[in-house]
C-alpha cells in the first residue's frame, strides 16, 4: 500500500507540474485515502503514527496549494503580504509541530520503545 501510495503522490505531482487539472485534483482522492489508511494502520507505534499525520497533513497542505493554483486564487490576497495560498502553510506547520513533538518531547521519554512494526 506503501508503494502505491508514491505513485499516485507522484502522478498528482506531475500533473500539477504540467498543469493537467482534472488529473491532479481527482489524484488527491486516492493518495489522500492511502495516507489515512496508512496513519491508521499504524497507530500503535507512536514513531510511525507522528510521521504519517505530518505526510497526510503535508499531501493536505500540497493538495490545496495545487488546487489554488489550478483553480487562480494561490495570488489573491488574503491580508497584508500573504494571500490564499499561504493558507498551506498551517497545515505545514502542523506536520512540524507533529514531528517536533515526537522528536523533542516523546522519543526523548521513550528511549527503549519500539519505534516501528
Amino acid at each position: 500500500m506503501e508503494n502505491l501510495h508514491i505513485v499516485f503522490w507522484l502522478f498528482k505531482d506531475i500533473a500539477w507540474c504540467m498543469f493537467w487539472k482534472p488529473l491532479g485534483i481527482i489524484m488527491i482522492i486516492p493518495t489522500l485515502i492511502i495516507a489515512i489508511l496508512i496513519t491508521w494502520r499504524t497507530r500503535n507505534y507512536m514513531s510511525e503514527i507522528c510521521h504519517n499525520l505530518a505526510i497526510t497533513v503535508w499531501i493536505s497542505a500540497n493538495s490545496y496549494w495545487m488546487i489554488s493554483e489550478f483553480l487562480g486564487f494561490d495570488s489573491r490576497p488574503l491580508f497584508g503580504v500573504y494571500t490564499f495560498k499561504h493558507l498551506a502553510l498551517i497545515p505545514f506547520f502542523l506536520g512540524i509541530i507533529l514531528l517536533a513533538f515526537y522528536y523533542f518531547i516523546w522519543k526523548p521519554k521513550h528511549k527503549n520503545e519500539l519505534e516501528t512494526m
